[in-house]
């Protein structure tokens, strides 16, 4: 089965964030290596998505809904309903992970 992978608003916030800090701490051209790097991440969830692992921060409080799936040192997590993907979050995996699930997915 294929599935359509969607984001959600929250996640494409957090990929124009993404890009602006790189872009205006790095370089441009780095912004564009990350920025394609995590679409081809999350594109390839469009096969076999359940095949991903639990974010440990969702695991260690009974939640099993969202997996994820990097493109170091970044994380997408996402979830799989009715025969889409949707992505809840792009973050760099070095912030407060917890903190970020918890705001973003545990308290919505």
């Amino acid at each position: 089965m294929i599935y359509e992978v969607l984001l959600t608003e929250d996640a494409a916030r957090d990929l124009e964030s993404l890009y602006d800090y790189i872009e205006s701490h790095d370089a441009p051209e780095k912004a564009d290596y990350v920025l394609s790097g995590i679409e081809e991440a999350f594109s390839s969830l469009s096969e076999n998505p359940e095949r991903r692992a639990y974010p440990k921060e969702l695991l260690s409080v009974g939640i099993r809904e969202y997996r994820e799936i990097f493109f170091k040192p970044y994380r997408i997590i996402y979830r799989v309903m009715s025969g889409a993907v949707y992505v809840m979050v792009a973050a760099d995996g070095r912030r407060d992970m917890q903190m970020l699930l918890e705001q973003r997915l545990i308290q919505a």
